[in-house]
């Protein structure tokens, strides 16, 4: 399966739901976008290295490196690799210089560990196809169905429900206005949980 290499393009705090994170991985000279939200640990871990800061007491990602690289470990790749009902999946590529191993991780960590490690991040083009936003202009749109009110194939991270927003209740064409102005303000994990209930819909 043909592989689509990622950046990092940013980090926001959910002002939707306490404790969640909007990390967003952009394609490598493309205009989509990946979204994904993550829990605070996490969020805070991907961005302590990013600005290089160095805290008190090493977190679980920075004793993860110095733990492999004591044994000549590194992590060379991380891929996600699956979406299944809402949940990505990732590896990280690992080698000693002899071998190399593939390791289950959550992606929110993966992340983590690829900035620490200086790894590439990969997925494969039917996740980035099915569950990215592609840029038109200033404005975002669903890569499914894109000459129509987007309708989306893809979904999140993390399940669960926002506080105050009750998307079950609502109807289709609500659920899609509501996707729009998530959009137009770049509410990103409010935009990812629309869609993820848009996904249900489309799927039952």
């Amino acid at each position: 399966m043909k592989k689509v290499k990622l950046d990092i393009i940013g980090l926001s705090y959910s002002q939707t739901q306490s404790g969640a994170y909007a990390l967003v991985l952009g394609e490598v000279n493309g205009r989509r976008r990946l979204p994904i939200i993550i829990g605070a640990f996490e969020a805070q871990a991907i961005a302590i290295e990013i600005e290089k800061m160095v805290p008190s007491r090493p977190l679980t990602h920075d004793l993860f490196k110095t733990f492999a690289q004591t044994y000549n470990v590194q992590i060379t790749e991380i891929l996600i690799y699956n979406l299944v009902e809402g949940v990505f999946f990732a590896k990280l590529i690992c080698t000693d210089g002899e071998s190399i191993q593939e390791i289950d991780a959550r992606t929110s960590d993966a992340i983590a560990l690829a900035v620490r490690f200086n790894a590439t991040i990969y997925t494969y083009e039917f996740i980035l196809s099915s569950a990215g936003i592609v840029i038109e202009g200033n404005d975002f749109l669903f890569l499914e169905n894109m000459d129509n009110i987007p309708k989306d194939q893809g979904a999140e991270d993390i399940g669960a429900s926002i506080p105050g927003a009750n998307y079950k209740s609502l109807s289709i064409e609500e659920l899609n206005q509501k996707l729009q102005e998530a959009i137009a303000e770049e509410a990103y994990e409010k935009a990812a949980r629309i869609r993820d209930e848009l996904n249900k819909r489309n799927s039952a």
